[in-house]
């Protein structure tokens, strides 16, 4: 089968192409989920926390007393206490009246009498009511993302399940045979954010088989991988075009450029083509910014250093540009064409906007953090 597949005579800008993507996409209605599930998820809202701990707790094993009762006590000037001392464990609640714990060593029991052979401090060996946890508090921010220290956090207040947001994602692939390096890359990158993946496998490469790939099972996001270009075997943007619309395809994105968006029905659709650098500079910049959209996600982890040599880049093109931190900042390991393993070295990414012709050595400059 030839393709009947066009790449329009002009490119369509890359923020213009963001915006049209992103129009009236909202955040997705909030879930509970158990705690384990909700790791890699984003936070819908948290409720007010109690206090952790709820009293003053013993943070180590020995005798509760009162500091007061032991000023001025020393191993040659013992105290005697008013009354018998009480043992207590770690993490156990601590006595009415006493403000410390001492070492066992720090008194000395001969028969029914006691007495002190050290002084304290009040707080000594006391973890104070809310020193974990503030009362009223939360774990969390709204916006952010659940990680295993933010787990930590609610379980030790005795939560069981969260509220967040985890949009449904479906990918499509349409790679060749052989081909599934891609859809690997791009289904772990999605997994990484958190959402509800669903995948497909086209059965084959023309529009039928890919229109039928897509399916109309509920989704909140649409990504297919392959089949993008104008090749005698590329299809999927003609199959888009019998499920839903095509807002733009061919984009001024370097790498990328045979890349789309649109939508079927209310769905978002991004279309990243099968080379992995070309369909993760449109993940990075199309599907990365509807996730977050969808998840209500704040703002992504970016970083601010001087470049250790200058960037040139092509005006007219968003040009995609990987980075790896230095002690001198920011080094430039390739622009524009991204080496499989440029990609496996890089510690951030940047976009190098279409109007720019690049940045200058020593330049200060945003790039967004990768995460494993």
């Amino acid at each position: 089968m030839v393709s009947t597949q066009r790449l329009p005579a002009s490119l369509t800008p890359l923020d213009v192409a963001l915006t049209a993507l992103l129009q009236r996409l909202e955040a997705v209605r909030p879930a509970e989920l158990p705690l384990a599930d909700a790791l890699g998820c984003v936070m819908a809202d948290m409720p007010s926390l109690q206090p952790l701990p709820a009293h003053d707790v013993a943070a180590v094993d020995g005798w509760a007393l009162h500091s007061r009762d032991l000023v001025g006590a020393s191993s040659y000037s013992p105290i005697v206490l008013s009354a018998p001392p009480v043992w207590v464990e770690a993490g156990e609640a601590m006595p009415h009246k006493s403000d410390c714990v001492v070492d066992r060593d720090a008194v000395e029991q001969v028969g029914s009498l006691a007495q002190a052979l050290a002084e304290a401090i009040p707080g000594q060996g006391v973890r104070r009511a809310g020193c974990d946890i503030a009362g009223g508090t939360s774990a969390f921010a709204t916006g952010r993302i659940v990680g295993p220290r933010n787990l930590l956090m609610a379980q030790s207040a005795g939560l069981v399940v969260l509220n967040v947001r985890r949009p449904r994602v479906r990918i499509v692939n349409v790679s060749a045979v052989g081909k599934a390096v891609t859809a690997h890359l791009i289904l772990g990158c999605a997994q990484a954010e958190g959402a509800a993946i669903a995948f497909a496998e086209a059965a084959g490469r023309d529009a039928a088989s890919i229109a039928s790939a897509i399916g109309t099972d509920a989704c909140d996001l649409l990504v297919t991988i392959g089949g993008t270009g104008v090749g005698r075997t590329d299809a999927t943007i003609s199959a888009l075009s019998r499920c839903g619309e095509i807002i733009a395809h061919g984009l001024a994105l370097q790498p990328g450029r045979t890349g789309a968006v649109g939508r079927v029905g209310a769905v978002p659709v991004v279309a990243l083509p099968g080379a992995p650098d070309q369909a993760l500079a449109a993940w990075w910049t199309l599907a990365l910014a509807a996730l977050d959209r969808l998840a209500g996600r704040g703002p992504r982890l970016k970083q601010t250093l001087p470049l250790s040599r200058k960037i040139a880049s092509q005006v007219g093109l968003a040009e995609i540009v990987l980075l790896a931190r230095t002690d001198e900042g920011w080094s430039p390991l390739a622009a524009g064409d991204l080496s499989l393993a440029a990609i496996s070295r890089a510690d951030a990414w940047m976009a190098v906007p279409g109007n720019s012709e690049g940045f200058a050595a020593r330049t200060s400059v945003d790039a967004y953090i990768l995460r494993e």
